[in-house]
């Protein structure tokens, strides 16, 4: 969460649909992604966003204020979004789709990556993907895709 809320509009690569993200201990990375963020983002950045980009007070520095503007996510009053402000947003927009267990940001991070394995991305970057330092970190989705293993096997296999 405090990834996405430290986006800035000049992290993106639109044209290669790519995003600079900045992980632990100031760790870089690029990041894809799909065509509706791409579209979602275009909309936000040419409509939503610059309406609630609010001047920074005036008892702020000019670092900050020049931090502020940069920022690709904004909160209700017009600065950077809040890692409270996203937890809720997604914990909100889960609850209201019927029938799907509330999700946290982290929980949506799990499912990409479980995701990922299932339809057959390496583990590798599936690690990249997250940013994990160690294969170690990134191997507990491997007990989801064991099953379907499992599953392929018995169906393709001739003797299985």
């Amino acid at each position: 969460m405090s990834e996405l809320a430290a986006m800035d509009v000049s992290d993106l690569d639109p044209e290669r649909r790519l995003i600079t993200v900045l992980g632990k201990g100031g760790k870089e990375r690029r990041v894809p992604y799909g065509l509706p963020a791409a579209q979602a983002l275009e909309a936000w950045i040419a409509s939503g966003r610059p309406e609630l980009s609010a001047p920074a007070p005036a008892s702020a520095s000019k670092g900050s204020a020049d931090r502020r503007s940069q920022a690709l996510f904004l909160g209700v009053r017009g600065g950077r979004i809040n890692v409270r402000q996203v937890r809720e947003i997604v914990h909100r927009a889960t609850a209201a789709v019927d029938g799907v267990a509330e999700l946290s940001p982290h929980g949506l991070r799990h499912s990409a990556a479980t995701h990922m394995v299932e339809n057959g991305a390496d583990l590798r970057q599936v690690q990249e993907y997250l940013g994990h330092s160690t294969l170690s970190s990134t191997q507990i989705y491997t007990h989801v895709s064991l099953g379907r293993l499992s599953e392929s096997y018995y169906r393709a296999h001739p003797r299985a």
